[in-house]
């Protein structure tokens, strides 16, 4: 563990960036979503929409969880960067939990759309949009000021 402990400036960069490439697709979808809402089925701003949809999910979404996860992972087996005692940590993690709920969540509208399925309404897509910004001022906020 001491070769994560010699690594832990380049971990959490990379941690930072997966991190900040997986919020702004979280916060970017939803926002696709509202706009594809107005496209009718089969047009071509529809078709648009499905081929930004795909890649913001495909190329930078998931790639930027799974690293956001792995990097994440890594600092948490990094000796002394995380007291287990604290409930910071825990308020954290369930959060990181309610992110990747979203993120699926998402996967499975952007298959509805993909399909030309159900749509749910606007307001549906624009609430969401607010869901993961709301957690992110909880995640950095439990990591930053550790109130607890």
């Amino acid at each position: 563990m001491d070769v994560l402990a010699d690594w832990y400036p380049w971990i959490k960069a990379l941690h930072i960036l997966g991190v900040i490439a997986w919020m702004a697709g979280l916060l970017y979808l939803p926002r696709l979503f509202v706009y594809h809402c107005e496209a009718e089925v089969g047009a071509a701003d529809s078709e648009r929409f499905k081929v930004m949809e795909r890649r913001l999910l495909r190329a930078i979404m998931n790639p930027a969880m799974v690293a956001a996860y792995l990097f994440g992972t890594a600092l948490l087996l990094t000796p002394g960067i995380v007291d287990w005692s604290a409930g910071w940590i825990y308020t954290k993690l369930a959060a990181i939990a309610a992110l990747t709920v979203m993120h699926h969540i998402y996967a499975i509208w952007y298959q509805r759309f993909r399909d030309d399925g159900p749509r749910r309404a606007q307001r549906v897509y624009r609430i969401a949009n607010e869901v993961p910004a709301l957690l992110m001022i909880v995640i950095v906020i439990m990591v930053v000021v550790r109130p607890f």
